[in-house]
C-alpha cells in the first residue's frame, strides 16, 4: 500500500492509477492532468490542467453523445440530451473520480487540503475530464473511447432507465407547464462555515410550498426538492388547485 511522504501530499504511485484507467498516459501529461490550480499558484505559476479538462470535456461529449445515439434509436432528441447531461455532471463524473480513487492523487494547494478539496465535486470531476484529456492525446480517440465507456457504462445505464429522475428540476418544470401553474421558484438557505456548507432548498408553484432538499451544494438541495415536488404534483388531481 502506497505510503504519503507527507501530510497531505498526493499519492506518486500513479501507475496504480494508470491500471485503474486502462490506459498509457506520458509521465509528464499526467502530473498535469493532475494539477490542480490551487497547486500551480502555490508552486509559482506552473501550468495547470484546465487546458486539458477543456479538450477532456469536449472527448466525453462525443463520446457520450454517440454511445447514447446509437443505443437508444427511438429516443427523441430532448430526452437524449437530459440523459447525456446526467452522464457527464459534475456530480455523475464526481462519483467516477471516487471509485477510481482519484482524489488521493491531486496535487491541491494547502488551501484547498485544509477544506477538503479531495471530496470536492468540482475538483475531482474536472480532474477526470483533465485525465480524459490527456489520454486522448496520447493515445487518440479509440482507446480514450474505452476507457471512458468503462468509466462511465453504469452512468449510461442509469440514464436509459432514470426517465424523470435524470433531471428533476427540468421534469418539474416540463410538469407544471403541462398542468398551467407558474413556473417552479426555488429558494436556498446555506449554513455552516465554508468548508463545510450545508444547503436546504425549499421549491414554490405559485403561493405552495412543494417539497424541500438539502445537500453540499446548491444544485443537489434544488434537485431534491424538484423530486419531492414532482412526486407530490404527480400524485394531485391535475385538474386540482395548486397547492390544493
Amino acid at each position: 500500500m502506497a505510503k504519503k511522504v507527507a501530510a497531505g501530499a498526493a499519492r506518486n504511485d500513479v501507475g496504480t492509477l494508470l491500471e485503474r484507467l486502462g490506459v498509457h498516459i506520458d509521465g509528464e501529461l499526467l502530473v498535469l492532468a493532475l494539477t490542480h490550480r490551487s497547486f500551480a499558484h502555490e508552486a509559482g505559476g506552473i501550468p495547470t490542467n484546465e487546458r486539458l479538462e477543456f479538450l477532456g470535456d469536449t472527448v466525453l461529449g462525443l463520446v457520450v453523445t454517440e454511445n447514447l445515439y446509437r443505443k437508444n434509436a427511438d429516443t427523441a432528441e430532448g430526452d437524449l440530451a437530459r440523459m447525456r447531461a446526467a452522464t457527464v455532471s459534475q456530480r455523475a463524473l464526481a462519483s467516477v473520480a471516487r471509485d477510481l480513487g482519484l482524489g488521493d492523487f491531486i496535487l491541491l494547494g494547502r488551501g484547498e487540503l485544509v477544506t477538503g478539496g479531495r471530496e470536492k465535486d468540482s475538483i475531482l470531476s474536472d480532474t477526470v475530464e483533465a485525465l480524459i484529456g490527456a489520454a486522448y492525446l496520447c493515445n487518440g480517440l479509440e482507446p480514450t473511447r474505452a476507457m471512458i465507456e468503462r468509466l462511465v457504462g453504469d452512468l449510461l445505464h442509469q440514464a436509459a432507465t432514470l426517465g424523470a429522475g435524470l433531471d428533476w428540476k427540468t421534469s418539474l418544470q416540463e410538469l407544471v407547464a403541462a398542468r398551467g401553474l407558474p413556473a417552479p421558484l426555488y429558494q436556498v438557505v446555506g449554513t455552516g462555515p465554508d468548508h463545510a456548507r450545508s444547503f436546504t432548498a425549499t421549491v414554490l408553484v405559485g403561493e405552495a410550498d412543494y417539497g424541500t432538499g438539502t445537500g453540499p451544494s446548491k444544485k443537489v438541495a434544488e434537485q431534491e426538492a424538484a423530486q419531492n415536488a414532482y412526486a407530490r404534483l404527480s400524485a394531485e388531481d391535475p385538474a386540482g388547485p395548486a397547492g390544493g
